[in-house]
């Protein structure tokens, strides 16, 4: 049995990188950037009028002109015009191209149109106030997203203005979820007094969904011929299988035995924590790797979380160290020389400190106490009493 920290070590020395693939720019959110991003042309690409209103030469005004002639109007969207006679104004739209000769930007609301005259109601103007100049934002050719960014909805926004109608992103995964069990129907079966619904595999299934992993679903009964039959199929056709539950010691905990038989090298089994102490980790000779989780749901849902979560991002070159820590608001006791993963809820103090109040549960079977809760508090082995005021790390799930 090893400890959290060694466990991470081992999964963390098989991150592998998937290559990448083009996608649609409408389905970015969320993938990592493979590609730098630089301006095909200056931003804004012209001196950009920022306020609906008037133009006029600020000359004009600073010797104390005040009412100005309208010669013209720039909308948005139409080719630059030019002011036709001095001391006149042109009216301007939000998003136009400022016209030519014009430099200052007075809004509507400081002036007053009458008669086809505009009167400048303010006795203070900047000269070039309310423009967006040509380049202000970036230069040609600039980077302006670099590889290995989160796409959010501002770098989609950026895409778009260089004209990136797909983006070359990190290839995900190729993942299959497993679930096991005789005990196991279906969603929208009625079960038997002995029965349960299946639901690690749909928690599973969600939470790499949040990081755009599609992964697909099978079920395996508790056969060993059918066990292995499956799984010689599944590893040859997947790069990554997550399997939930069958790794214990019962006597149809099957997985560990068929895995070896598979070929699949076992890399550790069993850790020092709870939840989730039977986890299993091993990797088949080509290269797919399988995480074995335990059966039940809080200890299959925190290996997730704390295992492969971790390694996904690894392999994908995303930060993992900035990890939060939360502040005890009570005593709590935990006597087992394990690794405590408490299921916590968080509130913020009015210093905007993280603080984390332990939701008790029953066990790692209480698959409810967890909607209740919003993290898992990492308490460290070695000690009894964690008091309130001390800190630890804080893993998120909500």
């Amino acid at each position: 049995m090893i400890t959290v920290k060694e466990a991470l070590a081992i999964i963390n020395s098989q991150q592998k990188a998937f290559g990448t693939e083009m996608i649609p720019l409408a389905k970015s959110i969320g993938r990592i950037l493979k590609e730098d991003l630089y301006t095909d042309r200056e931003l804004p690409p012209y001196n950009r009028v920022t306020m609906d209103g008037i133009a006029i030469q600020y000359q004009y005004f600073s010797e104390g002109k005040r009412a100005f002639p309208v010669t013209g109007i720039a909308p948005a969207g139409s080719p630059q015009i030019s002011l036709k006679e001095d001391k006149t104004c042109i009216e301007v739209m939000t998003g136009s191209i400022m016209p030519n000769i014009v430099d200052t930007v007075i809004r509507y609301e400081d002036v007053v149109i009458e008669n086809g005259v505009a009167t400048i109601q303010v006795d203070k103007l900047t000269k070039g106030q309310n423009i967006h100049w040509q380049g202000e934002d970036r230069k040609k050719g600039e980077l302006v997203v670099p590889s290995g960014t989160i796409i959010s909805p501002a770098e989609v926004g950026v895409a778009a203005t260089v004209g990136k109608t797909h983006l070359k992103v990190a290839r995900l995964p190729t993942t299959i979820i497993i679930s096991t069990g005789d005990e196991l129907v279906e969603i929208a079966e009625k079960p038997l007094p002995h029965q349960i619904r299946k639901s690690n595999v749909h928690r599973l299934t969600a939470t790499l969904a949040k990081y755009n992993i599609l992964a697909d679903q099978h079920h395996l009964d508790d056969d060993m011929e059918v066990i292995q039959k499956d799984l010689a199929k599944i590893i040859d056709e997947y790069e990554v299988v997550i399997l939930s539950g069958g790794v214990s010691k019962g006597k149809f905990d099957f997985l560990p035995e068929a895995l070896t038989a598979l070929g699949v090298e076992k890399l550790f089994h069993k850790i020092k924590q709870r939840p989730g102490k039977p986890f299993w980790f091993g990797k088949a000779p080509n290269g797919t790797l399988v995480f074995a989780l335990p059966g039940n749901p809080v200890s299959s849902f925190l290996c997730t979380q704390r295992y492969f979560v971790t390694w996904l991002k690894t392999s994908l070159g995303l930060p993992t160290s900035n990890q939060p820590h939360g502040i005890l608001t009570e005593d709590t006791i935990f006597k087992p020389d394990l690794t405590y993963f408490l299921q916590v809820k968080v509130n913020y103090s009015e210093k905007g400190q993280i603080l984390v109040t332990p939701v008790s549960g029953n066990g790692s079977g209480d698959l409810a106490n967890l909607v209740d809760a919003d993290a898992f508090l990492q308490l460290p082995r070695g000690k009894n009493l964690f008091e309130k005021g001390e800190v630890y790390p804080l893993l998120f799930y909500r």
